[in-house]
């Protein structure tokens, strides 16, 4: 969000020329607008005659045909206004046109995770908004004019006490309304950050407390939630100046006219005037003056402030960690999709290393025992490395600190020498998380999410074709064949990410379980697409024994217990990596459940779900998040497990 000189100085000047080149729509906004100004002129002057040329002399008739004119004014009044909708309605809906062409131009093709809350409520703010400015700010207008000419006409004299105050106090109301906007901004920044910051935290509430997070994740809420009680007093307190504004031009006037009618009377002022004056003030001046300060005031702000975010003054790029995010399907996570800048990446020097870790540590509480703890890793550009261990043992957690959506809490970590988590080492990943994302669209556009620019279809089809995704592909009638989420399968799913990963210009492609629904040879082809990406280096949580074996280093995570090394290598030096390789091995046909090596659970129970487990109702699914049980009939032949169901 951009709240500085150059994005208000931008906004003002693009808002005349919006609307001069709208000055037809403006044209007939005014001459509609006359007729409130005849309503307004005659609503204290028609009484004023009355009472002087009428029931004051005796002539009641007269008196009744100036009231008659005064309501005819009411009646041509309300007939311009209903006019006035219609043209207001032409003014506003082309700018909501061109707000809503913006905001998604910025969404689809500049990965702006804002843009489905832009398009589904801001651009409405600014459209009901800026409706509503030009209905106050026009009435007004029009109304003063009306009831200043109205007072010119029944004595010169009244305007001396009526327009005094109230030029002061829109003078008062118009000084307010750059610092009231300001003032404005911040809470709604303020706002909008504890709502994402709770939109965090409420869905990991059981995560937090099992991770002894409960202390930091108070804090930092805290700090949001004093940060926009702040901002809202100071909104408050600045909002005092508008009531004594209102108070100044709306309400003083009439003071004035009851105290000084003495001396208004002694110096040729009617009693009917004085009553007109009095109907201008209270019928006129005040409620337009009252619409204006409380319409311009709170809408105008927010209009200025949403304006600002949907047409900012030059292209901006929103980086860090929010740009990773997208709209979603429900349950979905959109952790493969990089940051802006990865769209524009610019040429890695070749003597840095794709990745490295220095004395890394990282918990997810500060009394909770680190998941990882002083873990140093290089990785050449090039290298593909798979990364195994227990299931809960932090690899996910380790490659979403590459990926920079976590901080470690001490220790460095550089994307092709580019601290993460930075923009710039943003750029030079793609994460794909388990929940592949997808989003309803062509294949094409889903596939092309990632680049600046449009893909060519050949380099579209080759992509599809190293990953695998070409029978899925010509099964939806080739690249623009629509996508629908709910009819894809999960490994469906996770190809088309895959193949966006892959057409991506990020060099480091962090692929976290994402293959694990697919079979062993569509995850061994996609593995090898990434691994032979020209400059491309491959990280892997593997989820089966096949991946390590491909990969050129294999990081077995345990806690303290850290090892690295080759496939071979780690199957001699590691008796957790080889209990981890017998469990992935399958048990041959016919045999019943054994321990893997002679590490292997004691009781002879497979590490892996199948055929002749010896079910207690309280089996850990291998390599599943922690804490889920087998369920009934959860078992490969679909039998129940033993006294279940």
């Amino acid at each position: 969000m951009s709240s500085g000189a150059g994005a208000t100085g931008g906004l003002y000047p693009r808002g005349l020329r919006f609307l001069r080149s709208r000055w037809r729509v403006l044209v007939r906004l005014g001459v509609w607008s006359v007729l409130e100004t005849g309503q307004s002129f005659l609503i204290g002057y028609a009484p004023a005659r009355a009472l002087d040329d009428g029931f004051l002399r005796g002539r009641p008739e007269v008196g009744l045909v100036w009231l008659g004119v005064a309501g005819l004014g009411v009646v041509l009044g309300a007939y311009g206004t209903a006019r006035v909708y219609a043209a207001v309605a032409a003014l506003v809906e082309p700018l909501r046109d061109r707000l809503v062409t913006r905001v998604v131009e910025r969404g689809v093709r500049e990965a702006d995770r804002g843009a489905l809350s832009g398009l589904t409520q801001q651009v409405e703010i600014a459209r009901d908004t800026f409706a509503g400015l030009v209905m106050v700010s026009r009435s007004f207008v029009f109304t003063a004019v009306g009831a200043l000419a109205g007072l010119f006409s029944l004595a010169p004299l009244l305007l001396l006490v009526v327009l005094p105050p109230l030029a002061a106090g829109v003078g008062l109301f118009a000084a307010t309304l750059r610092p009231l906007a300001r003032r404005q901004e911040v809470f709604l920044a303020a706002d909008e950050a504890l709502a994402d910051r709770l939109g965090a935290v409420c869905p990991g509430l059981r995560d937090i407390t099992a991770s002894g997070a409960e202390d930091r994740m108070a804090a930092d809420t805290g700090r949001l939630v004093d940060a926009e009680l702040k901002a809202a007093r100071s909104l408050a307190r600045f909002g005092v100046l508008r009531v004594a504004a209102l108070a100044l031009g709306g309400q003083l006037p009439i003071v004035l006219l009851l105290a000084t009618a003495p001396w208004l009377l002694r110096h040729g002022v009617t009693t009917g005037a004085l009553l007109g004056a009095l109907a201008y003030v209270t019928q006129s001046l005040l409620p337009a003056l009252h619409n204006l300060v409380h319409g311009l005031g709170t809408s105008g702000s927010r209009l200025a402030v949403v304006l600002r975010r949907l047409a900012p003054a030059a292209p901006q790029r929103v980086t860090g960690l929010q740009s990773n995010m997208r709209p979603r399907r429900a349950g979905a996570t959109s952790h493969d999709e990089p940051a802006d800048d990865q769209r524009h990446t610019t040429p890695l020097p070749a003597e840095r290393d794709a990745l490295s870790l220095t004395s890394v540590t990282f918990a997810y509480g500060p009394t909770a025992a680190p998941v990882i703890e002083d873990l140093d890793l290089t990785l050449p550009s090039g290298a593909h490395l798979a990364v195994v261990g227990p299931s809960g043992i932090g690899k996910s957690t380790l490659t979403a600190l590459v990926a920079g959506l976590l901080e470690p809490r001490c220790g460095t970590i550089r994307v092709h020498g580019d601290a993460a988590p930075t923009p710039q080492a943003h750029a030079r990943r793609v994460l794909i998380p388990q929940e592949a994302y997808v989003f309803t669209g062509s294949l094409a556009e889903n596939l092309a999410h990632l680049r600046p620019d449009p893909v060519p279809e050949a380099e579209l089809l080759a992509a599809a074709e190293a990953v695998g995704l070409t029978p899925l592909l010509d099964a939806l009638g080739g690249p623009e064949g629509r996508v629908d989420p709910a009819a894809l399968s999960a490994g469906e799913r996770q190809l088309i990410a895959l193949t966006r990963a892959h057409l991506s210009h990020a060099p480091l492609a962090l692929l976290d379980e994402a293959t694990c629904h697919l079979d062993p040879r569509a995850e061994a082809r996609a593995e090898h697409a990434f691994a032979a990406r020209p400059g491309g280096t491959l990280v892997v949580v593997a989820h089966r024994i096949s991946s390590a074996r491909r990969a050129d280093r294999v990081l077995m995570m345990d806690g303290r217990d850290t090892a690295y090394g080759t496939h071979d290598e780690l199957v001699r030096s590691s008796a957790r990596y080889r209990e981890l390789v017998g469990g992935w091995t399958p048990v041959p046909r016919g045999r019943r459940s054994e321990p893997a090596l002679a590490l292997g659970d004691p009781d002879g129970v497979d590490a892996v779900a199948g055929p002749g487990l010896a079910g207690d109702g309280r089996h850990v699914v291998a390599h599943g998040p922690v804490g889920q049980v087998q369920a009934p009939r959860d078992l490969r032949d679909g039998r129940p497990l033993r006294r279940e169901g």
